[in-house]
């Protein structure tokens, strides 16, 4: 007689429990996640598509520099070309909404993680679990909790893309050096101040390079998410998968990694704000630095008993 593990039942039996008994909190849950995504679609579809195009070239500019803003109008160009440019704006209303979500939740996870050993230790399997678990299977309970629609896509890819998120942010804040953060302690500060003042800043590059693979990841799972019933380029794909409908595929995945370089170029500059010379912003800083370098030059110089005895002593140093 071979004995077998039952694990499979037992998580049935804790689904359908949660399902019974935790029904109003995944109806909370739903009526926001749905809130959020079709709110954020409604505003990116409800100026003309020039408008958003013109806003995105400007933020890639002043992220990064004017040549990914022209490459943002002749990617968004292309996709409005295709006619994809409603279920585009849809799967950039589902990245956004994960992204943000997963991101509230992975910076404090990583934060707490790497200030106690503790969660440390029980997040790293976890977290393990988390990314090796295929992305299908995130389907399942999801679908079961909230049927087929936006929101089962938008839990399984949030689950899907926390990971990198919370190992990146507990990475860049344990990477901190830690003679800046006992300087910090023997000048009396607290470990809120500590981590406000040092710690963040100085592990922000790190942090944003984890918000960029969650961002990343987040529209890795378009595809899946369209499996669940979410609208978007996802659907189109599995659309064109069922009816072996090769130029729609094709058009729907280009429009996917349009998408995914735009928001990939945009956030990879984040950890770089004010100082790509190329940028917008890396401009406006270098003239006001110019400004402030002519402003002192030019002016005049007070003649006052303090700067005579500054000049003699120099003089006779």
């Amino acid at each position: 007689m071979s004995f077998q593990l039952p694990l499979g039942t037992w998580v049935a039996t804790a689904v359908d429990w949660i399902k019974d008994n935790l029904a109003g909190a995944l109806d909370v849950i739903s009526f926001a996640v749905t809130f959020l995504v079709d709110g954020l679609t409604f505003l990116l579809l409800l100026p003309y598509f020039f408008v958003v195009i013109a806003v995105a070239a400007l933020i890639a500019w002043f992220v990064r520099s004017w040549q990914l803003a022209i490459g943002t109008v002749v990617s968004f160009g292309l996709i409005v070309a295709m006619g994809l440019w409603v279920p585009a704006m849809q799967t950039l209303a589902l990245v956004l909404v994960a992204a943000l979500v997963a991101v509230l939740i992975a910076i404090p996870l990583g934060i707490w993680s790497a200030r106690n050993a503790t969660v440390r230790a029980v997040l790293k399997p976890v977290l393990d679990f988390m990314q090796t678990m295929p992305a299908f299977v995130y389907l399942i309970p999801a679908i079961v909790f909230f049927s087929i629609g936006v929101v089962p896509g938008l839990v399984a890819t949030v689950i899907f893309a926390l990971p990198p998120g919370v190992r990146l942010t507990e990475l860049g804040i344990r990477g901190v050096d830690s003679e800046i953060v006992e300087a910090g302690q023997a000048f009396g500060a607290k470990p809120g101040q500590i981590l406000r003042g040092i710690q963040l800043p100085l592990a922000m590059p790190t942090i944003l390079a984890g918000v960029n693979q969650v961002i990343m990841l987040a529209l890795s799972m378009a595809v899946i998410a369209g499996m669940a019933g979410a609208d978007g380029l996802g659907k189109m794909v599995v659309e064109a998968i069922s009816t072996v409908n090769i130029a729609k595929g094709v058009e729907a995945g280009l429009g996917v990694v349009l998408i995914a370089v735009f928001l990939d170029r945009v956030t990879a500059a984040l950890g770089t704000l004010g100082r790509n010379p190329a940028s917008l912003l890396g401009m406006l800083a270098r003239r006001r630095a110019a400004r402030r370098a002519a402003a002192a030059a030019s002016a005049p110089v007070i003649d006052t008993p303090v700067a005579k005895a500054e000049e003699k002593e120099l003089q006779n140093a």
